[in-house]
């Protein structure tokens, strides 16, 4: 085709379309998309429910990018719930605007209301997603974000035959805005999901389901590339394929040193491409892809469950055989046990970036602001006049060095941008617990938790370390951290109480792993650095959606640089209004 059109051209028109193609190249092109918010009727375990969807699918629509576009996504609210959406782990740079968190940097859509998200994808590739980022409207309202390397770029591994979207959901057959609401107001945890999905399909171990089943077709000897999601929403997963083992190449859509593992963890919020390559020959046999949670909280508070997608070769004797052959027999993976802690830091600790001249690890050597934030579960008092079903008749929240964090009702970003910050937030976050305790020893007796709309203020580029310590108070998780806005570097990582003595030195500052979304350990701390060079209000929250909501969360406000490139740019002319 290229040589069609150019031997039919003047030398100078294939000069310049070759230019321009080039410029496209440099540049970028724009893509636009169209989302529709709107209620569709979903069966499910034999039950029927109206859930909130984009463009009337769960999981909704892909997004595709490549490296350097301009994506332009037009939101048109047709539900009775206020929304927005947010592109998880887009940086955003100086467009904090499109970043979607709920009276963070926005106020919602309202109903019959439109927004344009509008936002540059640079310097970034891989598997992201975008999710609802209000109330637990995710729950059904999410999709996969894929940004391809900038045209001629190859991938830094074998290309795959075919790449494939697998997003790991939770379901309830309840409305969820209705379990969270009894949940606020009984002051107790809420129900527990019901399933968990792949690709939105239960499949066959769950009650009347095995017609509702994802299923990968693979050729024998071809290479597939899974890019998958975990859009659960209280949930960390264990996932592993029978008889097949996986090569980890890309975590939130940072490149990583290869390795091949049987099993491996994602948490809510976070990305994983993995290579699978098909057996050499035709096995016979059909596998299955197994997810299970990983949890060390207590019985009853999360989903024990499984879920089973079916992975099944194409017979070469009659490769046109598009039904799925039940007669075959059929593996399953064993998953770690639920609790399985040890698991989970081996994985962890293998992911290292490339860390090469092409994808450097740009790790900040020098630290302008150190900050120690305990994360964790809490209790606030029970209002007058109700019962509650917390711990001993409290209401069960969370916090961040004890403050549990209230949404306002105007969004933090344009405060900040306009200057009318007076009763909206104060710029007074701690920097570290007001009152130390032995973190992950006996907890305290009073586990009540302050209140506030509090943001840490950071100077343009401020190379910031940031030390999130696990408390057992309630019991000690593992809560994986997102922060918007930002990637950072995983340095280190440890059990037990932080020592600001020792640990520093045992930091990873030549290839730790580049991400958006780290796991606390149970128990334990996590050591993150990242550069402040993106204005803005940046929330960061644990991606355990009922501890978000009971105030496991914080904002970062990065002040404008000296420089026109460095300053948040001016808000849409349709930013919502509250």
């Amino acid at each position: 085709m290229d040589m069609a059109i150019s031997s039919a051209l003047p030398g100078h028109l294939v000069m310049a379309a070759t230019l321009m193609l080039l410029v496209v190249q440099a540049q970028g092109i724009t893509r636009h998309y169209d989302f529709n918010v709107q209620m569709v009727n979903v069966t499910r375990l034999c039950a029927t429910k109206s859930m909130v969807t984009v463009n009337g699918q769960c999981p909704g629509p892909e997004l595709v990018a490549r490296e350097g576009d301009r994506v332009v996504v037009r939101v048109t609210n047709n539900v009775a719930h206020n929304i927005t959406l947010h592109w998880h782990g887009v940086r955003q740079v100086r467009t904090g605007w499109a970043d979607g968190p709920a009276y963070i940097t926005q106020c919602p859509i309202q109903t019959g209301q439109s927004y344009v998200y509008n936002f540059t994808v640079d310097g970034q590739r891989g598997t992201l997603w975008w999710h609802a980022h209000i109330s637990w409207l995710r729950a059904t309202a999410y999709g996969a974000v894929v940004i391809l390397p900038k045209l001629g770029v190859p991938y830094p591994f074998p290309a795959p035959h075919e790449e494939v979207p697998v997003i790991f959901g939770e379901w309830w057959t309840a409305d969820t805005e209705a379990v969270i609401s009894q949940a606020m107001q009984t002051g107790g945890g809420p129900n527990v999901s019901d399933a968990f999905t792949i690709n939105g399909l239960p499949g066959p171990l769950y009650n009347c389901s095995a017609q509702d089943t994802f299923k990968l077709k693979v050729k024998q000897g071809k290479t597939y590339m899974l890019r998958l999601i975990n859009a659960a929403l209280n949930d960390e997963l264990f996932f592993s394929i029978a008889n097949h083992t996986l090569t980890v190449v890309e975590v939130d859509a940072v490149y990583v040193k290869p390795f091949t593992v049987e099993t491996l963890v994602i948490s809510p919020g976070q990305t994983t491409n993995v290579l699978l390559t098909a057996k050499p020959y035709y096995p016979g046999a059909n596998f299955y892809m197994s997810a299970a949670p990983y949890s060390t909280a207590r019985p009853g508070t999360f989903a024990n469950t499984t879920v089973a997608g079916i992975l099944e070769y194409e017979n070469p004797s009659s490769p046109s055989a598009a039904s799925f052959v039940k007669s075959l027999p059929l593996f399953k993976p064993t998953l770690p046990q639920l609790n399985d802690t040890d698991f989970v830091t081996n994985f962890t600790a293998k992911l290292r970036s490339l860390a090469s001249a092409q994808y450097p690890a740009a790790v900040p050597r020098s630290v302008d602001r150190r900050f120690f934030f305990t994360v964790g579960l809490g209790t606030l008092p029970c209002p007058a006049n109700t019962t509650c079903q917390g711990p001993n008749g409290t209401q069960m929240a969370a916090a961040v060095n004890n403050v549990s964090f209230v949404l306002p009702s105007r969004a933090l970003l344009q405060s900040h941008f306009t200057g009318l910050s007076r009763g909206v937030y104060a710029s007074d976050f701690p920097v570290m617990p007001l009152s130390p305790f032995n973190y992950t020893g006996t907890p305290p007796n009073n586990t009540n938790v302050a209140t506030g709309t509090k943001l840490l203020v950071l100077p343009f580029n401020t190379s910031v370390e940031l030390v999130m310590q696990d408390t057992s108070i309630l019991g000690a998780e593992s809560h994986p951290l997102h922060l918007h806005g930002f990637n950072f570097f995983v340095v280190g990582q440890g059990f037990g109480n932080y020592d600001p003595v020792n640990d520093p030195s045992k930091f990873n500052l030549v290839d730790p792993v580049e991400r958006n979304t780290v796991g606390v350990p149970a128990g334990g701390w996590v050591a993150i650095r990242f550069l402040a060079d993106n204005p803005g209000v940046w929330f960061m929250h644990c991606h355990l959606e009922v501890h978000t909501t009971w105030g496991l969360r914080m904002a970062w406000l990065v002040l404008d640089g000296s420089l026109p490139s460095q300053k948040l740019l001016p808000p849409p002319s349709d930013l919502p209004k509250c």
